[in-house]
């Protein structure tokens, strides 16, 4: 049966979105493997051909950097490790644009922040630029902008995975493909010989809590990602209602074993029916500028009855924020479960929390909104 699932998965995946991590891309002495690029590549192409529209997110700047500058460690400063991203990216892109003219194909640079996913504009003029892409006869390589993003490169685990889920929900692709040193997720520890990979995870919470161990090499320090990072991921892509496959990219032909529905990788099936685009960005992409504690009656008829969020169920605001921008809303506890579009501003949160709609105009002088968060402009993000 897990057979036939997969099959009719991938068989329906017309637009894939493929991440590759450094270590997959790199030699052990860290310098750029042109054959893994060239590899990667054709296989990318193939698909192309195949009718298949393709997005491929790819580390190995950093790391494509050290070996041409031909440092033994990785830097721990940042300034440098934005160097070394700086000169790498360069060797990246003309690795793989070598390797894809021969099918007739371009690769297209896009190097993004989290801010270019977090503005409503920006995340549509990305939106629109992929699908331009496309028209062109070009494969999109996706990077994190080292050079100006300060955070991925101080993370223990780096941004490359969720920044492959966040251009997955963006252009809602069925399925994600997560090529990394391993062979998907193990059912126990990776270095137990009894320990075998998962072909398919219906349960990801359970999945989670499992003792995961990523099954890194030793040497030079040069990925950031690691399991936790992967399953983080597959969390935001399957929550939108996506597919996720994580496999191991140094197999032969690994991409095109996952394309035709074979048996490899461990495959994370989707929650739930795929979201709408819009509400893809509220609960994934766009920053929360403010929180709203609730009461128990407030949660649970948001999280099982559906209903909006109405201001008698607000016990506290936290932040500073304005109508129309995108709040966190969270139980008693500290647990972030949900988030929407906010109809009023901090101020006036303040002053109507916990009291009934009724009350709304007697305390403002005005009531635009019966509810503080419309159920249409709410989205529901556990884990």
């Amino acid at each position: 049966m897990s057979d036939l699932v997969r099959q009719e998965i991938i068989s329906a995946a017309e637009l894939v979105v493929v991440k590759v991590g450094t270590r997959v891309l790199t030699r052990a002495d860290g310098t750029l493997d042109d054959q893994r690029v060239a590899s990667i590549a054709g296989q990318l192409a193939r698909q192309c051909q195949a009718g298949r529209r393709v997005v491929l997110v790819s580390s190995g700047a950093v790391g494509a950097g050290l070996g041409r500058l031909q440092l033994e460690r990785r830097p721990t400063a940042v300034s440098q490790l934005q160097a070394a991203a700086a000169i790498g990216q360069s060797l990246l892109i003309e690795s793989y644009n070598r390797a894809l003219e021969p099918h007739q194909l371009h690769a297209a640079q896009v190097l993004l922040t989290a801010e270019d996913l977090q503005d409503r504009s920006r995340y549509l003029n990305v939106r629109n630029t992929l699908f331009a892409l496309f028209e062109f006869g070009a494969v999109p390589i996706i990077n994190e902008n080292d050079t100006v993003s300060v955070d991925e490169l101080q993370l223990s685990f780096g941004d490359n995975d969720r920044l492959a889920a966040l251009v997955t929900n963006l252009i809602r692709a069925p399925l994600l493909v997560l090529l990394s040193d391993v062979d998907g997720l193990y059912d126990g520890d990776p270095n137990d010989s009894e320990a075998k990979v998962l072909s398919v995870v219906t349960d990801l919470p359970s999945a989670q809590q499992q003792h995961v161990r990523d099954g890194g090499r030793d040497g030079i320090e040069l990925g950031t990602g690691g399991m936790a990072s992967k399953l983080l991921a597959v969390r935001i892509a399957t929550s939108a209602g996506e597919n996720v496959v994580i496999a191991n990219g140094h197999r032969d032909d690994v991409l095109d074993e996952i394309l035709t529905g074979a048996d490899v990788g461990t495959l994370f099936l989707a929650e739930g029916p795929a979201v709408g685009a819009r509400k893809r960005w509220i609960g994934w992409s766009a920053n929360p500028v403010g929180k709203l504690t609730l009461d128990p009656g407030a949660c649970a008829a948001i999280e099982t009855k559906g209903r909006s969020l109405l201001a008698v169920g607000v016990a506290r605001v936290e932040g500073d924020f304005a109508k129309g921008d995108v709040v966190a809303m969270c139980d008693e506890a500290g647990r972030e479960f949900a988030r929407g579009l906010i109809n009023y501003s901090s101020a006036e949160m303040r002053t109507i929390a916990g009291h009934a709609k009724e009350r709304i105009a007697e305390l403002l002088g005005h009531r635009p909104y019966e509810v503080v968060v419309h159920r249409n402009n709410l989205v529901l993000c556990h884990g």
